[in-house]
């Protein structure tokens, strides 16, 4: 994940937890149509739709998207700090209670905490499960045109499971990595193709080293143009005289890892040690 260089007012606010002055922010008045974004790391974050105006002089959503924010309690227990999920940059403060709206939430942003992009800017999701998530999403998060790739679960049978959920209990999930990408940049086929070439897709008991079957090789679709570009790949494999084994299904609910799995890799200084590019188109 490559982060965007800040100004020195903005690493005081995103980075050491400060806060802007009331009613500074460009983002205050602001009720444009669209996603606003962290500054930091360009994760989406809000919807326009979830914001609404409370008058306390800064940038007000009474949602996030989901699994996009973390909340935690301020060391004197008094307060709620928010915080970009997949960067640990600083948001603001999220308060409950206060009766603004029918969701009865209020997440309190500094807008220097945040970017936006106007909803004529069309970003788009893909679902690809490839053995151990670390890989999968190592390899698409180097890819431009793929602004984020998160490491999460589909396809299983019970909600919001953990990590410890999919290892040690039968809940049917995969590790699943979110691709989200800008369609005028790269294309789904051009992402279906770099997922059959950084993953083994013709093992049938996991990926590597790692059995089990929430390592299994597939591919959740969200429509049918998606299922029949990677039908289509999955063909042109075969023909080459490969037996895939990767399964094609409906995308179902997607669950965000816990906060150590998400760019291991890049955390760590490590590389894939189950996953490496094999040109096959």
């Amino acid at each position: 994940m490559d982060l965007n260089k800040l100004t020195k007012e903005e690493e005081r606010v995103i980075e050491h937890k400060g806060t802007e002055a009331p009613y500074s922010g460009k983002f205050n008045d602001f009720y444009e149509d669209g996603i606003f974004t962290c500054r930091r790391c360009n994760t989406p974050l809000y919807s326009s739709k979830n914001k609404f105006s409370s008058g306390c002089g800064w940038p007000s959503f009474d949602e996030e998207i989901e699994g996009a924010v973390k909340r935690i309690l301020d060391s004197d227990g008094m307060r709620v700090e928010i915080t970009c999920r997949a960067c640990g940059g600083h948001l603001g403060h999220v308060f409950e209670g206060e009766g603004f709206t029918a969701k009865n939430t209020r997440h309190c942003v500094n807008s220097i905490s945040l970017d936006f992009t106007p909803a004529s800017s069309e970003t788009k999701l893909a679902y690809f499960a490839g053995g151990c998530f670390w890989g999968v999403e190592y390899f698409f998060n180097l890819e431009d045109g793929v602004i984020d790739a998160l490491s999460g679960f589909m396809g299983g049978h019970t909600k919001n499971p953990t990590y410890q959920d999919i290892c040690y209990k039968d809940t049917g999930h995969l590790e699943v990595v979110e691709v989200k990408y800008d369609p005028k940049k790269i294309t789904y086929e051009s992402l279906a193709k770099l997922f059959f070439e950084i993953h083994d897709p013709t093992q049938r008991d996991g990926q590597g080293p790692d059995r089990g079957s929430q390592y299994l090789s597939a591919v959740f679709v969200s429509d049918n143009e998606e299922r029949k570009i990677v039908e289509n790949l999955i063909e042109k494999l075969e023909s080459n005289g490969l037996s895939v084994a990767t399964k094609i299904l409906d995308k179902q609910e997607f669950y965000v890892a816990e906060d150590y799995h998400q760019y291991y890799y890049k955390k760590t200084g490590k590389i894939p040690y189950c996953h490496s590019y094999v040109k096959r188109f």
